[in-house]
């Protein structure tokens, strides 16, 4: 969704979450959300044994012992000890020294880190390159490239970090479609990836293209959407809308002030779905149904706008695999798409509402984190303080203060 707080474009997943929230005025779902982040928070709960609860998965591969640890990428994880971050490897060895204040998984070999005031890229032996001048930010790569900020200035490298376009913009933004929106003054427009404007700025916000159509926010604070050479081929009009075109639909709000009503638009800017909903998500690639909020309640619908799925649950998740996340008398379970129930709610917390990751996901119950599988079958006990996602076959798990990891 396109907020009109022009300062945050990480919309969507707020969309996705907190405005549901705010629409059914319930504490937002994003505060039971447990988070990797918060991983030096220490527990005075008892250390449970980390044996494994069956005879399938939840073995104990690297004991506990960080102050925090983060998912598995190219084979190796960050993990802190003694307040620095370092890299071990699958077998729990350490194989890059903790000693940055800063560090980011390894992507295409290399990983961001940062000592001190030096700030550069590492390789897989622990080499540092160090930028000079050095980098204030980096933001993620995207179609080769990523933003990146020097003397408060913004400006793109390439995945051998080198900077292929000055910094020169007030802001810089992912690059989608072969174009990104950077901002001048306070207007915004496109470039290529050569750093050539092709779309002059003129807009207060310009957001990444998606099926050929980029939202974009006029002066007056109404949105419209612009193709890929800068023509605009639906007229600022709307006041909100949710993540772009996907599936040939996007969907769009009328009124400035929540609860806003939200239909779908085609390409050609034609409404095709009525304003009418408390909410509306978008309809997700490889997905026919989308969700939306009626009467404070959630419930999907076909691209002709037909109620397939009556609205019955305080929050409903897209469907992955056939199935959705609900939430019900403040517990949380899964439905398929004829709306049975195939996992009661039961759970008190999901740790990812991105869906199940490599065929599990952490859920909470009675205050300590297990794994589930998709048919809703406890495959590791609840014995964890806290716990991530599986990554390359690994999760991290807390017991007590101390994170570890285990096998599925």
């Amino acid at each position: 969704m396109l907020f009109k707080k022009l300062e945050n474009k990480n919309f969507s997943q707020l969309i996705r979450l907190g405005l549901i929230a705010i629409a059914l005025g319930i504490v937002p779902l994003t505060a039971c959300v447990s988070s990797l982040k918060s991983t030096q928070q220490s527990s005075q709960a008892s250390s449970p044994s980390l044996a494994p609860q069956n005879d399938k998965t939840g073995d104990r591969v690297i004991k506990p012992q960080f102050e925090a640890a983060e998912n598995f990428s190219e084979g190796l994880a960050v993990v802190t000890s003694n307040g620095k971050k370092g890299y071990i490897d699958k077998t729990g060895n350490i194989v890059i020294k903790p000693q940055f204040d800063f560090a980011e998984k390894f992507e295409q070999g290399m990983a961001a880190a940062k000592i001190g005031n030096q700030f550069g890229y590492i390789d897989k032996t622990g080499k540092m390159v160090i930028i000079n001048p050095p980098f204030e930010q980096v933001l993620q790569f995207s179609e080769g490239l990523a933003p990146t900020s020097i003397g408060g200035k913004w400006g793109y490298i390439d995945t051998n970090r080198n900077l292929v376009i000055k910094p020169q913009f007030a802001a810089a933004h992912k690059f989608s479609e072969g174009l990104a929106s950077v901002r001048i003054g306070n207007q915004e427009g496109y470039i290529d990836k050569t750093g050539k404007i092709v779309i002059k700025p003129q807009y207060k916000q310009a957001y990444p293209f998606k099926e050929g159509r980029a939202a974009v926010f006029d002066n007056n604070l109404k949105i419209g959407f612009i193709d890929t050479t800068g023509n605009l081929v639906i007229k600022p009009q709307f006041d909100g809308t949710n993540d772009g075109f996907s599936q040939g639909l996007a969907p769009i709000a009328i009124g400035s002030k929540i609860p806003q009503r939200w239909g779908y638009i085609d390409k050609t800017g034609k409404v095709v779905i009525q304003p009418q909903f408390e909410y509306a998500s978008p309809f997700y690639p490889n997905e026919d149904l989308a969700a939306v909020t009626i009467d404070k309640k959630t419930g999907y619908i076909d691209k002709t706008g037909k109620l397939v799925l009556p609205p019955q649950s305080h929050y409903a998740g897209s469907f992955e695999d056939g199935v959705a996340l609900i939430s019900r008398g403040g517990k949380y379970g899964y439905m398929d798409k004829t709306g049975k129930i195939v996992i009661p709610p039961q759970f008190n917390e999901v740790r990812d509402r991105g869906g199940f990751s490599e065929g599990l996901i952490a859920v909470e119950i009675g205050g300590k984190y297990g794994y589930m599988d998709k048919t809703g079958k406890t495959v590791i006990q609840p014995q964890f303080d806290a716990a991530g996602s599986f990554q390359e076959g690994l999760a991290p798990v807390r017991i007590g203060s101390q994170w570890g990891y285990i096998s599925r």
